[in-house]
């Protein structure tokens, strides 16, 4: 995307795929290599933790609340088991590989290489994803740069098993990319591409088409054996080659895109990965100031030291508000990130529900979407996505720019905190309620609709300073969003604010817009 950025970082074409470990590609990646360190030497911030500590989460971030991930590539093609398939399909045994060699035949002879003919993505319309995901009232959008398949869905200098060399033939990141500028969407990535490093291993245990000998520049490699224990230090410890290769393709992404949020997946937190993991961040960091732009890094699992970067909380949340900004990520489907046949959806009031608990305690939704093979959306997703864009719509002030109240809530029922958490279903009543401000206004989200049409904000009653009451203020009037217009009737005493709102119904979040005098 050469509209976008001049290129810091230069690969000589080679045209085969293969030529990426020849000594003159050995002198491409130390050139490289120089080139990204002469970026961090004349930038403020250097590849340490103590640098890295000055960086300050973006504003538009903290105030966008509301991001769209798109899990979308090979993977797609088989539509079976999830975005896992091309590891699972060589786990002798599992349902993948079972149903993989019923469908298609021994991997030997058709491997997950042979899916990607038949990704040809022949309805893929980035303005029409563009204009969906701007209806749904995302604010950023992260598709998958590339997964841990190896598969680039970018245009690449670095490897020539890409999308838009292969299966599309369309550089899929950069045709989004330009679709989101035009909609006023702000443009991410992911990499899932350190994983890679195990992914395909199992392969090698059986007559497949995964095997040596493997080198550099070869889709599959390296292969190597799946740790038993994916901690900090196990082994076979990523090499230094496989991680000078994953830094050049993470700073070719920022180069060639500019994305203003980037996501990691998980084993970015392996102690060899480390060391690259700061040049990289200094590298974006200064990159970022060069464009004078504002971007920040989502990890899990403590792989960045806190204060550099913005923690993310996969498939769960928190039972707190935190002084600092935090995310989620969650997908619609609650057994794959991908596009599969047997999906299992989310109800949109439920995601809502969750959207309102994490912005009360100051974090992010990204909600993920499996496209089709094809390029389209399933009628599931499509609805899904709906609910939220028309909730939004009418609800977006007590979300978008908002900040935490000095008490995120109150209610029954109890937020299981941590990651995976998010397929035991929590149940809101109409008594659980969130809080949020935004300029004049306090908000009142009840979780859902009251069957008496009668609401009550316990931290909202009578009371002052002397009794530790939460609220002193005093109240001009309160409207329910989405109403007639009309002020509602309320009574306040020293047990709590109520509210009368009849009419209102439905399992989503209702809002109450408390205009203080």
């Amino acid at each position: 995307m050469a509209d976008i950025v001049t290129n810091e970082i230069r690969t000589d074409d080679t045209g085969d795929g293969t030529d990426t470990a020849g000594a003159g590609a050995t002198g491409d990646v130390r050139r490289n290599l120089a080139a990204i360190d002469e970026v961090i030497a004349r930038g403020r911030f250097k590849d340490d933790w103590a640098s890295l500590q000055r960086h300050r989460t973006p504003q538009w971030f903290e105030d966008a609340k509301f991001g769209i991930f798109i899990h979308w590539g090979v993977y797609s093609v088989p539509a079976f088991g999830s975005e896992w398939y091309s590891r699972n399909m060589y786990i002798q045994g599992s349902k993948e590989f079972d149903h993989h060699v019923k469908t298609y035949g021994p991997q030997k002879e058709f491997g997950y290489k042979d899916f990607i003919p038949m990704f040809k993505a022949e309805r893929f319309d980035p303005d029409a994803w563009a204009d969906l995901f701007e209806r749904t009232g995302a604010k950023y959008v992260v598709p998958v740069a590339e997964h841990h398949d190896g598969f680039q869905m970018y245009r690449s200098r670095l490897s020539h098993w890409n999308a838009a060399e292969m299966g599309p033939k369309r550089d899929v990141l950069g045709e989004l990319t330009r679709a989101f500028h035009e909609h006023g969407l702000v443009n991410g990535a992911s990499s899932h591409r350190v994983e890679h490093w195990f992914f395909m291993g199992h392969g090698k245990e059986f007559d497949s088409d995964i095997h040596e000998p493997m080198r550099r520049g070869d889709f599959y490699w390296p292969a190597m054996p799946e740790p038993d224990h994916m901690d900090q230090r196990s082994t076979p410890y990523p090499t230094a080659e496989f991680l000078e290769d994953w830094l050049l393709r993470s700073c070719e992404i920022v180069d060639e895109y500019r994305p203003k949020v980037l996501y990691f997946d998980w084993w970015i937190l392996h102690e060899a990965v480390q060391p690259y993991l700061k040049k990289f961040a200094a590298y974006y960091y200064d990159r970022a100031d060069e464009w004078g732009e504002e971007v920040t890094i989502c990890y899990k699992q403590d792989s960045f030291m806190f204060g550099t970067a913005t923690p993310d909380v996969e498939r769960g949340q928190l039972a707190e508000a935190k002084p600092y900004h935090w995310q989620t990520d969650t997908a619609i489907a609650l057994n794959s990130w991908c596009y599969t046949e047997n999906n299992q959806y989310r109800p949109a009031a439920e995601i809502l529900q969750d959207l309102v608990d994490i912005v009360s305690k100051n974090g992010n939704l990204l909600l993920n979407v499996g496209p089709k093979a094809d390029g389209t959306f399933g009628d599931e997703d499509l609805a899904v996505l709906t609910a939220i864009g028309d909730w939004m719509h009418v609800n977006g002030e007590a979300i978008y720019g908002s900040k935490p109240w000095k008490r995120f809530g109150e209610g029954p029922t109890q937020i299981i905190e941590g990651q995976f958490s998010d397929a035991v279903k929590k149940n809101f009543t109409s008594r659980d309620v969130r809080y949020t401000i935004n300029g004049d206004n306090l908000y009142a989200i009840a979780m859902r609709a009251a069957d008496d049409g009668v609401y009550r904000f316990e931290r909202l009653k009578n009371g002052d300073a002397e009794h530790n009451a939460d609220f002193h203020g005093l109240i001009r009037d309160i409207h329910v969003l989405g109403g007639t217009g009309e002020p509602l009737d309320w009574t306040r005493d020293d047990t709590a604010l109520e509210v009368h709102a009849p009419g209102v119904g439905g399992d989503a979040p209702v809002v109450f817009r408390i205009a203080i005098a």
